[in-house]
C-alpha cells in the first residue's frame, strides 16, 4: 500500500525537480532520468513514459524549449531541453509554494507525536 502513497507524493514534485535540473544546464531525457535517480539516492527512479509527458506539458506551457543536437561522430542526435525565462519564474513560484506546503506538513507531522495520539 505504501507504493500507492509514494507514487502520489512523487507526482506532485516531479515538474519542480525537472525544472530545477534544467535550471543548471540543458539536458536530454535520459540524462534527466539518471540525475533524478542519482541525486535522490534512488528514490526518484523514473521511466521514459513518466518523464516525457512531463517535458511535453512543460514545453506546451512555455516553461521549457527543446532542440535537437547534431550527430557528432558516433554520438546520436539527442533532444535537449532548456528552461525558459517563464520557466525560471514559474520555478521560483513553485519553490516558494513547496516551502510553504512542506513546512506546514512538517509542523503537522512533528506535532503528531504528542501523548494521546493513536499512532
Amino acid at each position: 500500500m505504501s507504493d500507492k502513497y509514494e507514487k502520489q507524493m512523487k507526482k506532485g514534485v516531479l515538474e519542480m525537480l525537472v525544472l530545477t535540473l534544467l535550471g543548471e544546464e540543458p539536458k536530454y531525457g535520459y540524462q534527466i532520468i539518471r540525475e533524478l535517480k542519482e541525486n535522490s539516492g534512488g528514490v526518484l527512479s523514473l521511466k521514459d513514459g513518466t518523464l516525457y509527458p512531463i517535458l511535453s506539458r512543460l514545453e506546451n506551457d512555455g516553461l521549457v524549449v527543446s532542440e535537437w543536437s547534431e550527430a557528432k561522430g558516433r554520438q546520436i542526435p539527442r533532444k535537449y531541453y532548456s528552461i525558459t525565462e517563464k520557466g525560471c519564474s514559474a520555478l521560483r513560484e513553485i519553490r516558494a509554494a513547496w516551502q510553504r506546503i512542506s513546512g506546514g506538513v512538517n509542523q503537522i507531522l512533528e506535532g503528531s507525536h504528542d501523548e494521546g495520539n493513536l499512532c
